[in-house]
């Protein structure tokens, strides 16, 4: 079994309050869990209204399977024109 996590480090350089943060960011998470069957938080940065980090996790029997998954998410993410991705990190357990 492993267990592969990916931090997205964001910036929504248009949100002008904790509305319209949490607006992008829940509308990002959404499309992430329809598209894939992975679990998806936000999981730092939540007071900041222009940053935002997102955690997702992901279980396999395949080590190979979860990191493409999470390229798919990644990816993704990057397509959204609200976000700019500061970060990415990819951890596998």
């Amino acid at each position: 079994m492993v267990v592969a996590s990916l931090t997205l480090e964001l910036q929504i350089p248009g949100s002008q309050s904790l509305k319209d943060k949490r607006q992008a960011i829940r509308s990002l998470r959404d499309r992430i869990r329809a598209k894939f069957n992975v679990s998806v938080a936000e999981v730092d940065n939540q007071d900041l209204w222009q940053r935002a980090t997102i955690g997702v996790a992901v279980v396999s029997s395949d080590g190979k399977l979860a990191h493409e998954t999470l390229d798919k998410v990644r990816r993704l993410a990057e397509q959204d024109f609200r976000l700019s991705i500061l970060d990415t990190y990819i951890e596998t357990w």
